[in-house]
């Protein structure tokens, strides 16, 4: 008994000075439980809405602070014609725009019934679906509020449903660009990270540096095969997502590839930087998935609406790659926009890149001397 207690010990004494055995089992499993509990969420919060209103009337002025002032949602630009509206869905900050028909409040007085349209980005289905739904929970109880707070026998004030770039919310339209990110993440980041951490730890790394090859003709040898790999995965899934499920590139084909060759680099130059503070395989495997694919998958806004996460969880996810790529991929993919619509998150990720690089390659040296 005195020895399995002494070995017990042994064991606690390891485990308690291994700094990323602790973080495995105390932080992470709090971080989780603080993702899912924030992040997995059915309801709406600060979705950017403007509106298109052709009466200026003071019933029109009432639903619209109505709106406003429900707290599920945040006073956009006031439109001034139906040009407007592509404009400022395209431009990523709008979630809906609501129009106004004219003469409102004269045809609900003397009709007994007026228009409201709503017109939603489609492109995320989830956040479309749900602002809908709010919307016309809002101008329901608005009816009744106008009728004595009874119950309306029909609807006075109407509201009518349009999606734009997604009109049948078909589900592709929002998993196609999570998996073309997702795919990425694994195969760049994940296996980059284990192919250069498996040298280290099968000892070969050392034959590989004696060898006539310089450092950064190791890395570039290591990396070039999965940067072909991902671009092949990238044009079989927009091939398939084109014939199975009849989504195709409305924008540049060719904008969309150099996008996604970025991407691709940015995610090896982060696998490299896993590989430089992992000393075994199990650890690269272990940050790469909970450090980028978690993540991607909750943070990158191509599932769950950013707008709906606390604002500590917008801050993080501003310092997450795949959120910015997401952007770049329904923009060009499903809206068919062009690069004065997406160069910030152009840019951005291409200060990801230079970051990521630089910092792999600066470690990578450090390890090796």
């Amino acid at each position: 008994m005195k020895r399995l207690l002494v070995f017990v010990k042994k064991e606690f004494i390891h485990i308690f000075r291994d700094f990323r055995t602790m973080v495995i089992l105390f932080l992470i499993p709090g971080a989780l439980i603080l993702l899912f509990g924030f992040v997995v969420s059915n309801d709406l919060k600060n979705a950017r809405i403007s509106f298109l209103d052709l009466s200026k009337d003071e019933m029109t002025l009432k639903l619209t602070d109505k709106i406003c002032s429900s707290g599920f949602f945040v006073r956009g630009e006031n439109l001034h014609s139906y040009g407007d509206i592509e404009r400022a869905l395209r431009g990523n900050n709008n979630k809906a725009v609501i129009i106004f028909e004219k003469d409102f409040s004269r045809k609900l007085i003397s009709e007994g019934k007026a228009t409201v349209n709503i017109i939603t980005d489609g492109s995320e289905p989830n956040m479309a679906t749900m602002a809908t739904n709010y919307v016309s929970a809002i101008v329901s109880d608005f009816n009744s509020e106008l009728v004595g707070g009874g119950a309306a026998a029909m609807l006075l004030v109407h509201p009518e449903v349009r999606m734009f770039y997604n009109p049948t919310l078909k589900g592709q339209h929002m998993f196609v660009p999570g998996v073309i990110t997702l795919i990425m993440i694994l195969i760049c980041a994940l296996m980059t990270s284990i192919t250069i951490t498996r040298e280290k730890e099968f000892g070969t790394m050392e034959a590989l540096l004696v060898s006539p090859l310089k450092p950064i003709q190791i890395i570039l040898g290591k990396i070039v095969p999965y940067f072909i790999l991902s671009f092949i995965d990238v044009i079989i899934i927009l091939v398939l997502s084109w014939f199975v499920f009849d989504l195709p590139v409305k924008g540049s084909i060719f904008l969309l590839l150099a996008e996604a060759m970025l991407y691709i680099l940015m995610s090896l130059s982060l696998g490299i930087l896993i590989s430089t503070v992992s000393k075994t395989m199990q650890q690269a495997i272990f940050i790469s998935l909970v450090g980028m694919m978690l993540p991607t998958i909750l943070l990158s806004g191509f599932i769950y609406p950013i707008e709906n996460m606390p604002k500590i969880y917008d801050w993080v996810s501003a310092v997450m790659p795949p959120r910015y790529f997401v952007i770049i991929i329904k923009n060009v993919m499903i809206k068919g926009t062009g690069f004065s619509y997406i160069w910030k998150e152009t840019l951005i990720l291409c200060l990801f890149t230079v970051v990521a690089i630089g910092l792999s390659m600066r470690k990578f040296n450090i390890r090796l001397q």
